[in-house]
């Protein structure tokens, strides 16, 4: 057998230590899958006194991570501490200008910086390997890299952000609004104190990056995510929504078109049959649709410390074995510069909730800003009467261009009869 397989960690928090108990617990499975011991030679984290319910007795203790990275006696370094700058990003760097392995559950840091790490790594002839940066325990990446390399990815789309999904699934389930569901989730740990990268679409903006830079052979460009988070759906949308035959969830999107690469992440409504609607809570799923396997839909936990762990674990597995896969499917030098399509771009199917005056000719006057700018009504729904009064006024609409949606709706919100700013979500109609 070969010699071990020497792993440093940085970062011993949930997933850290999760990592630690796997690689402990699991040793002789380990050992028999990898070919060779993987054994654990040095951690860093800030307290060294905390108990973290592992044992580390054994282990070399650093107190700074990037001296770690330089310093261990260690093949792979391990990352998990996050965040896309500072300290995460120099003990990466730091780790593959010794050659050393680097596996990451940093989604932010390969969002922003993975081409330059990648490069790195093929000038020292190490890897990075991230499967748990990407929808926790699901294994997307391996799936895209390697079991659909044979295909052409046509579209990607997919629950990326379980914070998000566990936020819209109470709100339908209790009859919730958003705000009392997030505090809630805040109290339970399922949001953090400040939740914005969950709900404002970044963390899933930052995965979809990469799926989209791995599954279409793109250079990785976060700046052209549309990015919008879910703070402004009300409980009256989500009860609409569900009138109409639909759930809103918030998906990342990644499809090539003739113009380029469509980068986006919004709520959407998707249809109750669909495959997407039915996962709930803070589960994941994503979708691939490909040339040859057609449609292959993955759905499982996207977070927690035994499902991400269980992920940086099969990196480390894959690194002991010598198996070696391109950082983002191919060598960086083969990565194409795939033109973005601007948002403006888009053409699909809308959702649109108005809060109006409830007085004669309201609706005439809307539909005729609508036909102006070739946008077509599917369905109205109008509740209640309240003469003078604010009522809600729903509408979908048939396909159209977004372009002209935008401009319909900003000639619409300055009515005087339209109190505050339209609700407008995308449809999309995802297979069941």
């Amino acid at each position: 057998m070969s010699e071990p397989l020497k792993i440093a960690i940085a970062g011993l928090g949930t997933v850290g230590a999760g990592t630690v108990k796997i690689i402990q617990d699991q040793a002789e499975t380990l050992n028999a899958r990898a070919g060779r011991a993987i054994t654990i030679t040095a951690v860093s984290a800030r307290d060294q006194s905390k108990d973290r319910g592992v044992d580390l007795k054994d282990i070399q203790w650093f107190s700074d991570a990037e001296t770690m990275a330089r310093d261990a006696d260690a093949d792979v370094v391990v990352e998990l501490i996050g965040g896309s700058e500072g300290i995460a990003k120099a003990i990466c760097e730091t780790a593959l200008g010794k050659a050393r392995h680097v596996v990451t559950a940093n989604k932010a840091l390969l969002a922003h910086h993975g081409i330059e790490l990648a490069r790195m790594a093929e000038k020292s002839g190490v890897s990075v390997q991230y499967e748990a940066a990407v929808a926790g325990g699901i294994p997307i990446i391996k799936s895209l890299r390697e079991g659909l390399a044979a295909n052409d990815v046509n579209r990607i789309s997919g629950i990326l952000n379980g914070t998000s999904n566990y936020i819209m699934t109470r709100m339908r389930e209790e009859n919730l609004e958003f705000g009392t569901v997030l505090k809630d989730a805040q109290d339970l740990g399922y949001a953090e104190t400040d939740p914005s990268f969950d709900i404002d679409g970044v963390d899933a903006a930052h995965k979809l990056a990469i799926l989209a830079s791995v599954a279409f052979g793109a250079e990785l460009n976060f700046e052209a995510v549309h990015t919008e988070g879910i703070r402004h759906i009300s409980l009256m949308d989500v009860q609409f929504a569900d009138e109409l035959g639909y759930r809103i969830k918030l998906l990342g999107i990644a499809a090539r078109t003739g113009a380029g690469i469509e980068q986006r992440v919004h709520p959407c409504l998707v249809p109750k049959v669909a495959a997407i609607a039915n996962v709930e809570y803070a589960f994941n799923a994503v979708e691939v649709e490909c040339n040859f396997a057609d449609t292959i839909v993955h759905v499982g936990p996207g977070a927690g410390a035994g499902p991400t762990a269980s992920a940086v674990v099969a990196d480390i597995i894959d690194i002991a074995r010598g198996n070696a896969t391109p950082v983002f499917g191919v060598p960086t030098s083969s990565l194409s510069a795939i033109p973005t399509v601007p948002m403006v771009q888009h053409h699909g199917a809308y959702y649109v909730r108005l809060m109006v005056v409830d007085r004669p000719g309201v609706f005439a006057d809307i539909a005729t800003i609508l036909r102006d700018h070739e946008v077509s009504m599917e369905s109205v729904l109008q509740r209640g009467r309240a003469p003078g009064e604010p009522v809600p006024l729903v509408m979908t609409m048939h396909e159209t261009l977004e372009a002209n949606m935008n401009t319909a709706f900003t000639e619409i919100a300055a009515l005087d009869v339209v109190v505050g700013e339209p609700c407008v979500i995308r449809i999309e109609l995802l297979p069941g």
